[in-house]
């Protein structure tokens, strides 16, 4: 009865270590290395890029007098558009500057999508914002919504300034 006993408990040790080694391999493969996070960042950085650009842009058409630009540098990847108006009042003269910018940074250590967008309508700050989320749990729909609402915003202020 003893060695039975010592049988069962040497084998429940073994499915133990077997148990513990499957879960630390699988941990490790889910984990994604740096270099797969860079290239998950790029490709989406590159995607949603173009969606930057292409909402940018509608924008800009739909305001006559608006300039379009890309953005690529250290501020990120994407788009901005921004006009700079003259306006004469009583015989005074003053500028009135409006710009909307959307860009993703580069990649970071802090391995996060981030997006960032500035909006300024007619010399007053609209908004200055940043939303990040972890690369590996980054998801392409919930930022082309982003982009799409951010702009809409800055289009929905810009016309009711502007009129």
């Amino acid at each position: 009865m003893m060695d039975d006993f010592e049988a069962r408990l040497n084998s429940a040790i073994e499915r133990g270590k077997h148990r513990a080694t499957q879960k630390a391999s699988a941990e490790r493969q889910e984990e994604l290395t740096t270099e797969e996070l860079k290239r998950m960042h790029s490709a989406l950085r590159l995607s949603l890029s173009e969606r930057i650009e292409k909402s940018v842009h509608q924008v800009a058409d739909h305001f006559p007098g608006f300039r379009t630009e890309s953005v690529i540098g250290e501020g990120g990847w994407g788009a901005a558009c921004y006009r700079d108006d003259l306006r004469l009042k009583a015989g005074r003269r003053t500028n009135q500057y409006s710009r909307l910018e959307i860009a993703i940074p580069s990649y970071s250590d802090l391995q996060v999508l981030e997006l960032r967008g500035k909006a300024t309508v007619m010399n007053r700050e609209l908004f200055n914002r940043n939303h990040f989320v972890p690369i590996a749990e980054a998801s392409e729909d919930a930022f082309d919504r982003m982009i799409d609402a951010w702009a809409i915003e800055y289009a929905e202020v810009y016309a009711a300034k502007s009129a």
